[in-house]
């Protein structure tokens, strides 16, 4: 396999899953240009109410009459109806890519604990259904970047455990499509993704509250949608056959984020406990996986392959010593409120009071 090139200029990138909330944001970035001008880029989803709502956001469109008609395989940016599950939706869309970005999933936790089987076919089946198409039809394919998640490392829940699976296939499929790179990027909690905790507080902040915590010593590693997209494209330009790049990124108490959210607002805190499958504190690497990880680009850290056929015969010093938990470096409170002002400014502003009754 040649090597890859850093620049996305001329690409066709496929993003599935795109209509999610990282998905929006990395399509924002990849039109953008900041990285190459990328010639297409194809969303592949299941929804088509969501790709409406995307495609009138991207278009800057005031109303649904603007689209009644559009040319969409005429467009720099395309959408794809199809499910991952899908082998034969996925090959075609497949079909013309140079870069890949799998961001498809199932990813709330409790679902996947109600319901495994729909993640297994989703999370595994869908991974296997692109590195499938890819050997099977000979597809040109420069490079593939699986999306995984903290919960992947020493899994506890359904989510974390088909998304450690979906790593495995992404390092194996090295060597059964070795013309095409596959790479992954594994980071914590997004702060305003969908289904993550800040739009779950802000809400309940702001209709008075109470505010839910589930135990006051959980942690979480936090970063920003941008950031997110950032490890993707680093990841890219980067990466090598069956690494997994890990972005170093900064911890909080759930505790201090939801006071740091309310504020001096008169709202309540109140505890629920543990969600079935949830861990009291995330793990980006375990201790395991610490003796082949090493320094990977632009302040990531980079886990080698434990497949000898790709682990490579460099003697970098491993980067860890121990596993890398978000116990291990809690923001204080003070810095924690900082940090939320940053990156989030303005959209700490919380949103009018809803009737939910």
């Amino acid at each position: 396999m040649s090597a890859p090139s850093p620049t996305l200029d001329g690409k066709t990138i496929l993003v599935t899953g795109g209509t999610g909330s990282l998905g929006q944001v990395l399509v924002r970035r990849l039109l953008d240009g900041a990285s190459g001008r990328p010639e297409r880029v194809v969303v592949l989803s299941r929804d088509e109410g969501k790709q409406h709502e995307m495609r009138l956001a991207f278009r800057h469109a005031a109303t649904a009459t603007d689209e009644i008609i559009y040319r969409n395989f005429q467009e720099r940016l395309q959408f794809r109806i199809g499910d991952v599950r899908d082998l034969h939706a996925v090959a075609a869309a497949l079909r013309g890519a140079d870069v890949v970005v799998h961001a498809a999933a199932l990813k709330q936790v409790p679902t996947c604990e109600y319901f495994p089987f729909e993640a297994v076919s989703t999370n595994v089946g869908g991974m296997e259904n692109i590195v499938r198409a890819i050997r099977e039809q000979d597809l040109p394919v420069e490079t593939v970047i699986g999306i995984s998640t903290d919960k992947a490392c020493k899994p506890v829940n359904v989510m974390g455990m088909t998304k450690a699976v979906q790593e495995r296939l992404i390092v194996e499929a090295n060597l059964r499509a070795p013309q095409t790179r596959f790479v992954c990027v594994r980071y914590g909690n997004v702060l305003t993704s969908r289904g993550s905790v800040v739009p779950l507080f802000r809400f309940q902040i702001a209709n008075g509250g109470p505010v839910t915590v589930t135990t006051p010593e959980m942690t979480r590693f936090l970063l920003t949608l941008e950031e997110a997209v950032d490890t993707v494209l680093v990841a890219h330009a980067h990466a090598k056959p069956g690494e997994t790049y890990v972005p170093r990124i900064p911890s909080a108490r759930v505790l201090d984020l939801a006071t740091a959210l309310v504020g001096d607002a008169p709202v309540p805190i109140v505890y629920t406990g543990i969600r079935p499958g949830e861990k009291v504190h995330e793990i980006l690497v375990s201790e395991e996986e610490s003796v082949r990880t090493v320094e990977g680009a632009l302040g990531h850290y980079a886990i080698r392959p434990m497949l000898p056929e790709l682990a490579g015969g460099d003697d970098d010093e491993p980067a860890l010593t121990g596993d890398y938990s978000s116990a291990g470096a809690v923001m204080e409170l003070e810095r924690l409120a900082a940090y939320l002002l940053e990156r989030l400014g303005t959209q700490l502003q919380f949103a009018p009071v809803v009737n939910v009754g």
